[in-house]
């Protein structure tokens, strides 16, 4: 697979970019910008795919949807990208059954810019692969996904991993284990936890 991308890694502050955008709940075009999702104090979630008019990319994209209220609940705004046109957004929106409910936004980057961005555009085929960002509200990258062409995602991890940074926004002593829920056992490492998580995770 050739690349022409930059290593946006977790934990750096992501550039501002801005896309034309269909907006389904309005049946409008749009526009998004990670400069005015700041201001608003929003975490914003990227959800790249392939492409438009394609077989895996639907069901990952109406799994999203069932998720949406709840991730912006969360005060996240999410956004699905392709290196389609607005346009074939909408035409594929108003045709494709399982996409009837969903109504985040759904970004265009025909150039491939933003895709470029995070490392997962393929300039063999002009297309994006199937990558998941999270983004603070400060404008880091806290979550980094990214699966080939053939493999759909899991939204519901997606939601249960925007919990876990959710909370720990607001307790950064602290740490989220494996499979955490809200209300489950957090750790707070400290030198009396370490060869001992186990006793914490069970005290």
């Amino acid at each position: 697979m050739e690349s022409d991308c930059q290593q946006l890694n977790v934990g750096a502050d992501v550039p501002d970019f801005k896309m034309e955008t269909y907006e389904p709940s309005g049946g409008l075009f749009g526009e998004v910008s990670l400069a005015d999702l700041k201001k608003d104090g929003k975490w914003t979630i990227l959800v790249f795919y392939p492409a438009d008019f394609t077989f895996v990319c639907p069901t990952e994209l109406a799994d999203l949807g069932e998720c949406n209220a709840a991730l912006e609940e969360l005060g996240a705004k999410v956004i699905s990208v392709s290196t389609d046109t607005k346009f074939a957004h909408l035409a594929w929106k108003n045709s494709e059954k399982l996409l009837e409910n969903i109504t985040y936004s759904m970004a265009a980057d025909p150039m491939g810019e933003v895709s470029k961005l995070f490392g997962v555009y393929d300039a063999a085929t002009g297309l994006a692969l199937r990558g998941t960002f999270v983004i603070n509200p400060e404008g880091k990258l806290v979550s980094s996904e990214v699966n080939f062409y053939n493999v759909g995602r899991n939204a519901e991890e997606l939601l249960r991993k925007m919990k876990a940074n959710a909370y720990l926004a607001d307790h950064p002593n602290e740490a989220c284990p494996a499979k955490w829920q809200p209300g489950s056992k957090t750790l707070a490492p400290s030198e009396s936890m370490v060869g001992a998580v186990w006793e914490a995770l069970n005290e």
